[in-house]
């Protein structure tokens, strides 16, 4: 297996306070990695980092992503290269329906990377089997985006855009806050059906409720901003007996 994602000794900050302190991950091709740690401890700072998100300065280390130096592409580049974020608190977007935000982010990226943009009969072809299968009706896709809709359905709705857009590396930050049962298993399903060779996932949370039906490859411990521990799944277990206290 080659590195999808390959960060070394990385360190950020908002401000004057120093968040990431040292961050050393390696994701391989084709894998899910979880990230699991206390709030507070640098989950979803670690996300915004690898997205681009220009409220964190990055004062030390570097990210590769599939050989190239993250760092130096712009957050419009990252996303057009295959960098996706599902969103712990989806923004939302009055006026601009999700069909039409999709098509735009499509036909971006398919510039990007040199393929001709689908027309819109291809779109909808292309958007129609993937609602179908995550129970987004049209309704759904003709409303402005995130607004108006329940917090398990901006989440059903995040992950419809990760199978809309088919990126290569997907981070869900923290998507089982807030979810019922039923809702995790379309999202853990989604994942599943998604997993393949040349996709790589990073599932950041702090407990095990998505991972039970998503089976994560590797589980990374962080804590105080640094990654303390990286194993197997025998890791959650851990941390639902015995907290974070032990590492």
């Amino acid at each position: 297996m080659s590195a999808f994602l390959e960060i070394k000794d990385l360190h950020a900050k908002v401000g004057d306070k120093e968040i990431l302190k040292g961050v050393n991950l390696t994701i391989e091709s084709g894998k899910v990695m979880a990230i699991m740690g206390p709030n507070g401890c640098g989950k979803s700072t670690l996300s915004a980092v690898i997205t681009g998100n220009p409220t964190y300065q990055v004062t030390g280390g570097s990210i590769l992503f599939k050989g190239k130096d993250l760092l130096k592409m712009t957050p419009d580049e990252r996303a057009n290269a295959g960098v996706f974020l599902a969103f712990q608190r989806p923004t939302e977007l009055p006026g601009v329906s999700m069909a039409q935000l999709l098509k735009a982010a499509l036909n971006a990226k398919r510039t990007f990377l040199k393929e001709k943009p689908l027309d819109a009969v291809q779109f909808m072809k292309h958007l129609k089997v993937r609602a179908t299968a995550l129970g987004i009706t049209d309704e759904m896709l003709k409303r402005s985006v995130n607004v108006g809709f329940s917090g398990g359905e901006k989440k059903r709705l995040e992950t419809f855009q990760m199978a809309v857009l088919e990126p290569d590396f997907c981070i869900l930050d923290e998507m089982d806050s807030g979810l019922d049962v039923d809702a995790l298993k379309v999202v853990g399903g989604a994942i599943s059906v998604m997993r393949e060779e040349k996709r790589s996932f990073m599932i950041i949370t702090h407990h095990d409720d998505l991972l039970r039906y998503v089976a994560p490859d590797k589980v990374a411990i962080m804590r105080d901003g640094k990654i303390l521990q990286v194993g197997d799944k025998e890791l959650v277990a851990k941390v639902e007996e015995k907290g974070y206290d032990n590492f």
